[in-house]
């Protein structure tokens, strides 16, 4: 199963720019990673752990802001198809380690 975490965050003074980023920066040690600016992406092997890693974005919310949270399996992630430029890039595959800790 996969996270996608979609937000939209506003950055009109310092202390929104901060926030944004310190939101940004709890994704990455959550194990997320981006796929673009306002997207970031997570394999969880299970539901379980898909609903442990959901409550930790939840918990690091800035005050103002959008941000949306998608679950999809590892077979509707495979159909996803990436363009860069014109070049057409084969989705990431789900990690085949087990996650003992996070």
């Amino acid at each position: 199963m996969w996270l996608f975490v979609f937000f939209d965050l506003p950055v009109g003074t310092k202390k929104q720019r901060k926030l944004a980023t310190r939101f940004r920066k709890d994704l990455i040690k959550d194990g997320f990673t981006m796929m673009q600016w306002s997207v970031y992406t997570r394999h969880c092997a299970s539901r379980e752990s898909a609903d442990v890693h959901e409550k930790r974005v939840l918990n690091f919310l800035p005050d103002k802001g959008q941000i949306s949270i998608l679950r999809i399996t590892d077979k509707q992630y495979g159909g996803m198809v990436n363009v860069w430029g014109a070049q057409i890039m084969a989705s990431e595959t789900a990690p085949q380690q087990l996650e003992l800790f996070q």
